[in-house]
């Protein structure tokens, strides 16, 4: 098996309308400034990892000072030994890498005066604030501090259930959190549901379609979704063909009507880990992120927004505790490098390295500092140490010159 490279960008008749989109731009280590010889390792092992089955699938884009290299991929449509390779316009589910996505909806709910970071969540959801519940903010919701567990006791019950994302959110409502709001840190999915809930009760809009009408159409993300429409399903060859097969956790295996695979899950838009993309729609909002596309800023997000989102959020809880705050840091929505825990984000990326991992066996993260991104999307759950994420991050690293 070898790697695939490919140059796709959304057609003509996708952006029609969009005339501030910015194509990405391919092109050469060289202009990138990338040692060749340190990233070839990088295909090889994505090559030998495919060829042992360790992953089905994956895909890699590699970005530096403005353009890319062209996408590579390598393994099979799904986890099974006659599958069609995986097409070089396979759309994948990257799971938490939702999460700062949707953060950056809320920020722009904020820069348009509708919410404010230090808002209690019962100001939008008022019986959200019993149990213990009435100092959460918006801003606990974003940084992992407000005590709300990961996912709720009955998460797996509901989904086979195939609930809608309101009983998640009246799920929410009913716990007693596991700490005061903005004492510690806890990494909470939840946290991400009720904060679908507040952007769709200010804008009048489900947290999907407000990303899509105010961050993916603009940057021209064609092929993201959170939360796949019915059209996708139709047609002579409905978009849902192409999103790659993910091989499913223990727990996912006998449940074909609400596993990652079901035509529920895609369709749930959960907003913390339900987001359906492409490598180059994610290379589009990264080239945004990094100032490579400055003709969207007006009309996405503001760069303090931006700068907000990817620094240290923590270091002002004066009650969290020191070691979060130091070794751990969280932005909004986006985790900071934590340069002595390997996990996802490998071991030689620097302090102001941001991004996000994904249980599906994904991460994406930028480090302005060398003007440089990585995205790699794999259909192999891989928590809790990312560790293929790792490797390949390492050697993305070790190749900026």
């Amino acid at each position: 098996m070898t790697e695939r490279t490919a140059s796709s960008g959304p057609s003509p008749q996708q952006v029609e309308g969009l005339s501030s989109v910015s194509p990405l731009r391919f092109s050469t280590v060289e202009e990138l400034r990338l040692h060749a010889g340190r990233l070839s390792h990088a295909s090889r092992h994505l090559n030998s990892w495919v060829s042992s089955r360790e992953i089905p699938a994956a895909s890699l884009l590699v970005g530096r000072r403005g353009c890319f290299l062209p996408p590579l991929f390598f393994g099979h449509h799904a986890d099974r030994a006659d599958a069609s390779p995986l097409r070089d316009d396979a759309i994948f589910l990257i799971a938490s890498i939702t999460k700062p996505i949707v953060a950056l909806a809320a920020l722009q709910l904020v820069e348009r005066g509708e919410l404010a970071l230090d808002d209690r969540v019962e100001r939008y959801i008022p019986h959200f604030g019993k149990q213990g519940k009435h100092g959460i903010t918006v801003r606990h919701l974003l940084t992992h501090t407000s005590g709300l567990p990961d996912m709720l006791p009955n998460n797996l019950e509901l989904r086979g259930e195939q609930a809608p994302l309101s009983a998640f959110v009246e799920g929410a409502c009913r716990l007693t959190p596991e700490f005061p709001a903005g004492r510690s840190v806890q990494y909470q999915s939840l946290g991400f549901a009720v904060l679908g809930e507040i952007i769709q009760r200010v804008s009048g809009l489900t947290c999907g379609a407000w990303l899509k009408q105010h961050l993916f159409d603009p940057l021209g993300m064609a092929d993201t979704a959170l939360g796949a429409p019915d059209s996708w399903f139709d047609g002579p060859k409905p978009r849902v063909g192409r999103i790659a097969e993910l091989r499913l956790p223990p727990e996912q295996i006998d449940a074909q009507h609400w596993n990652w695979n079901s035509r529920y899950w895609r369709q749930l838009g959960a907003p913390w880990g339900g987001l359906l993309t492409t490598p180059t729609d994610l290379g589009r909002l990264a080239a945004f992120l990094l100032g490579w596309s400055p003709q969207t800023e007006t009309q996405v997000l503001s760069r303090l927004s931006i700068a907000a989102a990817t620094r240290n959020q923590l270091e002002a809880m004066r009650e969290v505790p020191a070691d979060d705050r130091r070794c751990r840091p969280w932005g909004l929505g986006w985790r900071l490098n934590w340069p002595a825990h390997s996990a996802n984000f490998g071991d030689l990326l620097g302090p102001g390295t941001y991004g996000h991992w994904g249980a599906t066996g994904t991460v994406m993260w930028l480090d302005p500092n060398q003007d440089a991104c990585c995205i790699l999307l794999t259909t192999r759950p891989q928590e809790p140490g990312g560790e293929f994420l790792a490797r390949i991050s390492n050697i993305v690293a070790a190749s900026l010159l």
